[in-house]
């Protein structure tokens, strides 16, 4: 259940008040149908969204743009960065099922526990995202004078090169770390939504 994201950055010089990462979401979806777990499973091999790092279909994905405007001071014989904004634009696309009318309720149960699994699991991207986001400004705002404002432009590209490899990497160990735990985490989730539907909390 890898679900690889889909970066790029940007750097553009304008005045700005200050302020903190901040994130853009968006969501889309895809229908799936199928009577049985083989159909869903088939479902989403053949229909799940395509991502280029892997070259294949996944249950769901993330595809994230970082945005970066900075601000520039000049002075006699330097050029310093006084504010850097990040903005974290992200489309989360995720899968819908187009429920049967007489749905198998365990077949019902297993896909609400996996559609949610699914969502948390993107929403994770975008909190990773937004840590870096945040990181990204914290460090080109610590950057200090340079001789120029030329210079500190070329200096601002290979911060954020750098700050965004971190970032990449973060998001790549998260895959794996999730495909790995990932039908232990399910079953526990399972397990726990029986819990909740014989205790009358949710609705199967």
């Amino acid at each position: 259940m890898k679900r690889a994201v889909l970066t790029a950055a940007t750097i553009a010089c304008m005045a700005m008040p200050a302020g903190a990462a901040s994130v853009s979401k968006s969501y889309s979806y895809f229908s799936i149908h199928g009577n049985t777990l083989d159909d869903i499973e088939e479902q989403l091999s053949q229909r799940g969204p395509h991502v280029n790092t892997s070259g294949n279909r996944h249950p769901g994905a993330t595809r994230m743009q970082f945005t970066t405007k900075l601000a520039y001071a000049q002075g006699e014989g330097f050029c310093r960065i006084v504010d850097a904004r990040t903005t974290v634009s992200a489309k989360l696309i995720l899968p819908r099922w187009r429920k049967p009318r007489k749905a198998d309720p365990d077949v019902k149960l297993i896909w609400d526990t996996l559609s949610a699994d699914i969502k948390r699991h993107e929403e994770s991207h975008v909190v990773i995202a937004k840590n870096y986001a945040a990181e990204l400004e914290k460090s080109l705002k610590a950057m200090g004078k340079q001789k120029n404002c030329q210079i500190a432009a070329t200096k601002a590209k290979e911060i954020t090169a750098k700050v965004l490899a971190r970032h990449d990497r973060a998001q790549a160990d998260f895959d794996r770390v999730e495909g790995k735990n990932f039908e232990s985490r399910i079953l526990r989730l399972l397990k726990y939504r029986l819990e909740q539907m014989k205790a009358g909390r949710i609705r199967g």
